[in-house]
Parts: C-alpha cells; structure tokens; sequence
C-alpha cells in the first residue's frame, strides 16, 4: 500500500447542533451505571450554564479532537457555553491549529503495522493517522510566528492568542478553535505548551535566533488563570481526560489563597475518564479526593468512567438544546489581560 492508501478516509467532526440528545440523557436519568453518571454530569453543567455570575472552564487531555470533537469544543465556544480553556498542547497544536492549516486526520487501525507507517511518514493515535510532512509543516508554521513576534517571554495564552491573529488571514478551514477563541475573546492556556508541535516550532526559533529569541512562561499561566478563578464569583470545571490541565485549573482555588484572596472552590465539576483510581495518579484521582486539598465541592460533581467520544456528544447536546446559554454572561476574559 502507498501513503495515499491510508490517508483517505478523513474524520469529520460532529456537530452537536444536527443531534438532539435530549431524550437519550432523559431516558439515561432513569438507568443505572454510567448511563445515570452521565445524565446527572448532563444536569451539573446545565446547572453551570445556569449560573448568572459563574464561569466555566474546560480542560482537554487526550485525543478527542483528532477523533472527531473539535467542532464540538468550537461550538461550545461561539455558543458561550465555555468561558476558558486549558488544554494539552497536541489538542490545541497537532490537532486543531493543524487541521486550521488545511491538513486533516484520516481513520485508520490500531491492528497495522507500525513499521509500515514509519517507512510511509505516517503518524497513529490509536485508530487515526495523521501524515508527519504536514505536521513539520505545522511546526515550521509556529516557528514562522514566533519569529515574527517581540523576543521576551509569552504565557501560553498570549502565544496562542498570535495563532489566532494568524489564522486570520492564513485560515484554510473556516471553524478552528484557536481562531474562534480568539475572535470571541476567549483565552486558551496549554500550560505543558512545548509538550506538541508548538515545541518543535519553538526550539527551531530558538536555534534559529540564539542571543534574542521568545520564550514561553508557564508560571506566568498559572497567574493568568488564577486572575480569572479570582475574577469570577462561582466557577465550574468541565474536565476531558487528566493530566496537566486538570490539574492546572483545580490549582487555581489554592494559589489564590496564596495571593491573600480567598476564593470559594469550584463549585461544580464533571471528569470524564477512563483512567483507573488505584495508581494514584493525578489524571485519576477523583473529584471528591481533589476536595481535601480544597480546590472543588462535593456538592455537585460527577466522574463518568467512560471513553470521551462515546458520551461527550450527548452531553454537549443536551446542553445546547436546553439552551441555558441563551442568557449567560459573556465573560470575555481575554479582556483582562
């Protein structure tokens, strides 16, 4: 088989606006195990949207943009139903910034050859593939921008805020994340930023421009996030995979208590994962755990033990066709800054 053989089958994005799920999660309400898990997860966030005075922020780890959510998370974002975003740099770089670029992400199989694919310069996440010229070309893209700016020290948010600045005027495909956040003053943080494509662009810049190049500050993020925890009366986290952003938003309750301001612990929370609670991991520790160290209330949270593609639909569509977005506030927290 040749490179074009594998690369043909392009993942399209649902669109949770074309799918009413409003009586799946009904009739789930009624069920048990993780059907009723993510009914009442459905009815945390609604209660989220609700919230006259309260903001929401979603954390993204793993791949569920490469696997056909990302018009999913643009949608949240132009429809106001998310006020910030931390995220992993490979969802906001390899995948989204990429596919702005004009590149796509094909399915394939977890069963092929690897070897294969590494002779075709092909890349796997899991079942999806993406070609590795194009994401060099989307590294090669990230260097291009960072030399173009001001050499001092960039927070992710900043350095993101520039590639939706470029998409712009470069955009191949209308609907990205990064420009739509952008155009609705929405900050995105990706506080392991070099940890993706955004990396590689950066360390060509710097190898490129040794004595005066731009850097990004992770500290300078967590600042950043914390003014918005601050700024905000209540808060909710809506909560994709683990890992670092996780982890980065709970942070936020407690290093504002070091900063003298004391401020309530996020009020609602939902995590949808498959990780496993024994290894004591952070990306698995539950919300309830998370609430001894004061950074969420018990109150109302939810952890859904499932794969995120399969139930992140239905709960991003009941939510948009409840419409309890219609009459939330417009933070605009990039405004801040």
């Amino acid at each position: 088989m040749d490179k074009k053989d594998y690369l043909k089958t392009t993942i399209e994005h649902i669109d949770i606006k074309k799918i009413d799920s409003t009586p799946i999660i009904d009739a789930m309400r009624k069920m048990s195990f993780t059907s009723r898990d993510l009914a009442r997860a459905t009815d945390i966030y609604n209660m989220m949207l609700a919230e006259k005075e309260g903001a929401v922020i979603l954390t993204l780890a793993g791949s569920t943009s490469a696997g056909g959510c990302m018009q999913l998370y643009v949608d949240l974002v132009k429809n106001n139903m998310v006020d910030a975003i931390v995220a992993t740099g490979a969802s906001i770089v390899d995948m989204d910034f990429f596919e702005a670029l004009g590149f796509k992400h094909y399915q394939g199989s977890q069963y092929v050859d690897d070897n294969v694919l590494r002779e075709n310069y092909i890349d796997r996440i899991y079942d999806t593939y993406i070609d590795e010229e194009q994401l060099q070309s989307c590294d090669k893209t990230i260097m291009e921008i960072a030399d173009s700016l001001e050499k001092r020290p960039y927070s992710s948010r900043e350095f993101i805020k520039e590639m939706g600045k470029y998409l712009v005027q470069h955009s191949k495909k209308k609907d990205s994340l990064v420009q739509v956040a952008y155009e609705h003053n929405m900050p995105i943080f990706c506080p392991a930023f070099s940890d993706s494509s955004a990396g590689f662009g950066l360390v060509l810049h710097q190898h490129n421009n040794p004595k005066a190049h731009l850097s990004i500050d992770s500290v300078k993020d967590f600042y950043e996030l914390t003014r918005i925890k601050m700024a905000a009366p209540t808060s909710g986290l809506l909560m994709i995979g683990g890992g670092v952003p996780k982890n980065f938003a709970q942070d936020t309750v407690v290093c504002a208590e070091l900063l003298g301001k004391e401020v309530p612990m996020h009020k609602y929370a939902i995590q949808i994962t498959v990780a496993d609670v024994r290894d004591g991991a952070c990306s698995s520790s539950t919300l309830k755990e998370a609430s001894s160290w004061g950074k969420v209330d018990t109150t109302y949270e939810q952890m859904v033990y499932a794969e995120a593609t399969s139930v992140l639909p239905l709960l991003a569509s009941y939510a948009y066709h409840t419409g309890n977005w219609k009459h939330r506030k417009k933070w605009e927290f990039a405004k801040m800054f």
